[in-house]
Protein backbone atom coordinates (compact mmCIF):
# COMPACT_ATOMS: atom_id res chain seq x y z
CA UNK A 1 0.00 0.00 0.00
CA UNK A 2 2.72 2.46 0.95
CA UNK A 3 5.11 3.15 -1.89
CA UNK A 4 8.57 4.60 -1.42
CA UNK A 5 11.16 5.90 -3.82
CA UNK A 6 14.80 6.56 -3.04
CA UNK A 7 16.00 9.78 -4.61
CA UNK A 8 19.64 9.76 -5.74
CA UNK A 9 21.91 12.62 -4.79
CA UNK A 10 24.11 14.04 -7.57
CA UNK A 11 27.06 16.32 -6.88
CA UNK A 12 26.91 19.47 -9.01
CA UNK A 13 29.96 21.35 -10.27
CA UNK A 14 30.80 24.92 -11.18
CA UNK A 15 32.40 26.06 -14.45
CA UNK A 16 35.81 25.03 -13.09
CA UNK A 17 34.49 21.50 -12.49
CA UNK A 18 34.70 21.98 -8.71
CA UNK A 19 31.86 20.64 -6.55
CA UNK A 20 29.43 23.45 -5.67
CA UNK A 21 26.53 21.55 -4.09
CA UNK A 22 24.15 18.78 -5.05
CA UNK A 23 20.90 18.00 -6.81
CA UNK A 24 18.20 15.53 -5.72
CA UNK A 25 15.45 14.76 -8.24
CA UNK A 26 12.32 14.35 -6.10
CA UNK A 27 9.65 13.47 -8.66
CA UNK A 28 9.47 12.85 -12.38
CA UNK A 29 6.12 12.13 -14.06
CA UNK A 30 7.93 9.82 -16.50
CA UNK A 31 8.77 7.41 -13.68
CA UNK A 32 6.21 4.75 -12.85
CA UNK A 33 6.08 5.74 -9.18
CA UNK A 34 2.66 7.42 -9.53
CA UNK A 35 -0.48 6.83 -11.51
CA UNK A 36 -1.75 9.89 -13.35
CA UNK A 37 -4.55 10.42 -10.78
CA UNK A 38 -1.89 10.62 -8.04
CA UNK A 39 0.24 13.31 -9.70
CA UNK A 40 0.68 16.21 -7.29
CA UNK A 41 -1.79 19.05 -7.51
CA UNK A 42 0.00 21.21 -4.95
CA UNK A 43 3.47 21.49 -3.41
CA UNK A 44 4.12 22.95 0.00
CA UNK A 45 6.78 22.99 2.68
CA UNK A 46 6.03 22.14 6.29
CA UNK A 47 8.63 22.36 9.05
CA UNK A 48 8.74 20.17 12.16
CA UNK A 49 10.82 21.28 15.15
CA UNK A 50 13.27 18.76 16.67
CA UNK A 51 11.45 15.94 18.47
CA UNK A 52 8.02 17.22 17.44
CA UNK A 53 5.16 15.28 15.85
CA UNK A 54 2.82 16.54 13.12
CA UNK A 55 -0.39 14.54 13.33
CA UNK A 56 -1.43 11.87 13.50
CA UNK A 57 -4.26 12.63 11.17
CA UNK A 58 -6.16 11.12 8.28
CA UNK A 59 -7.15 12.34 4.85
CA UNK A 60 -10.11 10.50 3.36
CA UNK A 61 -9.64 11.89 -0.18
CA UNK A 62 -6.12 13.31 -0.34
CA UNK A 63 -2.90 11.39 -1.03
CA UNK A 64 0.35 12.66 0.47
CA UNK A 65 3.82 12.49 -1.05
CA UNK A 66 6.35 13.37 1.64
CA UNK A 67 10.05 14.05 1.14
CA UNK A 68 12.23 15.45 3.92
CA UNK A 69 14.72 17.77 2.21
CA UNK A 70 16.54 18.99 5.34
CA UNK A 71 16.95 17.09 8.59
CA UNK A 72 15.54 13.62 9.21
CA UNK A 73 11.98 12.40 9.41
CA UNK A 74 10.11 9.28 10.45
CA UNK A 75 6.69 8.77 8.86
CA UNK A 76 4.45 6.49 10.91
CA UNK A 77 1.36 4.99 9.25
CA UNK A 78 -1.29 2.65 10.61
CA UNK A 79 -2.53 -0.07 8.27
CA UNK A 80 -4.99 -2.71 9.46
CA UNK A 81 -4.21 -1.84 13.08
CA UNK A 82 -0.43 -2.25 12.65
CA UNK A 83 2.17 0.49 12.50
CA UNK A 84 4.76 0.85 9.77
CA UNK A 85 7.67 3.28 9.82
CA UNK A 86 9.33 4.95 6.85
CA UNK A 87 12.25 7.35 6.83
CA UNK A 88 13.27 10.33 4.71
CA UNK A 89 15.89 13.03 4.93
CA UNK A 90 19.57 13.76 4.75
CA UNK A 91 20.49 10.41 6.33
CA UNK A 92 17.80 8.47 4.47
CA UNK A 93 18.45 9.21 0.77
CA UNK A 94 15.74 11.91 0.67
CA UNK A 95 13.25 9.07 0.20
CA UNK A 96 9.77 10.01 -1.03
CA UNK A 97 6.97 8.25 0.82
CA UNK A 98 3.49 8.01 -0.69
CA UNK A 99 0.65 7.83 1.84
CA UNK A 100 -2.66 6.94 0.18
CA UNK A 101 -5.97 8.48 1.18
CA UNK A 102 -7.54 6.55 4.04
CA UNK A 103 -4.23 5.77 5.79
CA UNK A 104 -3.62 7.69 9.04
CA UNK A 105 -0.11 9.10 9.36
CA UNK A 106 2.17 11.09 11.65
CA UNK A 107 5.39 12.93 10.77
CA UNK A 108 8.08 12.76 13.46
CA UNK A 109 11.24 14.87 13.43
CA UNK A 110 13.93 12.43 14.59
CA UNK A 111 16.79 14.88 14.16
CA UNK A 112 18.40 17.62 16.23
CA UNK A 113 17.42 20.45 13.86
CA UNK A 114 14.26 21.55 12.08
CA UNK A 115 13.04 19.05 9.48
CA UNK A 116 11.95 20.63 6.19
CA UNK A 117 9.32 18.43 4.56
CA UNK A 118 7.89 18.78 1.08
CA UNK A 119 4.35 17.52 0.66
CA UNK A 120 2.97 17.13 -2.84
CA UNK A 121 -0.67 16.12 -2.29
CA UNK A 122 -3.42 15.19 -4.71
CA UNK A 123 -5.99 16.61 -4.75
CA UNK A 124 -4.79 19.98 -3.49
CA UNK A 125 -5.98 21.59 -0.27
CA UNK A 126 -8.90 23.97 -0.57
CA UNK A 127 -10.54 25.92 2.26
CA UNK A 128 -13.99 24.75 1.16
CA UNK A 129 -13.01 21.07 1.11
CA UNK A 130 -12.08 20.04 4.65
CA UNK A 131 -10.32 16.67 4.48
CA UNK A 132 -8.30 16.40 7.68
CA UNK A 133 -9.48 14.14 10.46
CA UNK A 134 -7.76 13.75 13.81
CA UNK A 135 -6.89 10.22 14.86
CA UNK A 136 -4.97 8.84 17.82
CA UNK A 137 -2.02 6.51 17.86
CA UNK A 138 -2.51 5.68 21.55
CA UNK A 139 -0.79 2.30 21.30
CA UNK A 140 2.26 3.62 19.42
CA UNK A 141 5.34 4.70 21.38
CA UNK A 142 6.59 7.94 19.86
Amino acid sequence: MIKTKKNPKFVTKNLNEQPNGFLVPILNVHEEFLDEKQWPKQVYLTVAAPGEIKGPHLHKKRWGLFTCIKGDLKIVVRIDGKYEEYFSGENHEFQTVQVPAGIPAALVNIGKEDAYILNMPAPSWHKDDVDEWEVTFDDYQF
